[in-house]
């Protein structure tokens, strides 16, 4: 969706927008292609994903995630004031809220039962040693 914005509010640049907007670097390498940056211009990677196996763990990373995305779409809407774009945005900004309130229902879940058989934190074969 982002992507989508970001084509909509580039696709008539004139080569004059482009560099008065500051958008002369982007446009070189990627036209007005979308490639995920963060806003300090570092590429997206899986590096920001974080993942230990551990049940606690995941959600807790899941659980940040969606306040750190909402916390973006926040400083996006103070900035923007384009109706198209705030619109969606603030579409994308309840999203990340009932993601995280449907995560925070998973740990809650899945902390109640971490005392019942068979429910672990990981994979308990991975800490088991042959005899």
């Amino acid at each position: 969706m982002i992507g989508a914005i970001v084509h909509q509010l580039t696709r008539k640049l004139t080569p004059k927008e482009i560099e008065d907007g500051g958008f002369a670097p982007y446009f070189v390498d990627h036209t007005t292609g979308v490639y995920p940056t963060a806003a300090s211009g570092y590429p997206w990677n899986a590096a920001s994903m974080q993942v230990k196996g551990d049940l606690i763990a995941d959600l807790t990373e899941d659980l940040a995630a969606e306040q750190k995305a909402r916390v973006t779409y926040d400083n996006i809407l103070r900035f923007s004031d384009d109706p198209d774009v705030t619109n969606v945005i603030r579409f994308l900004r309840a999203r990340e809220v009932v993601h995280f309130q449907r995560f925070g229902e998973g740990l809650r879940l899945a902390e109640r039962r971490l005392n019942q058989k068979n429910v672990y934190f990981t994979n308990p074969s991975f800490d088991s040693r042959p005899s």
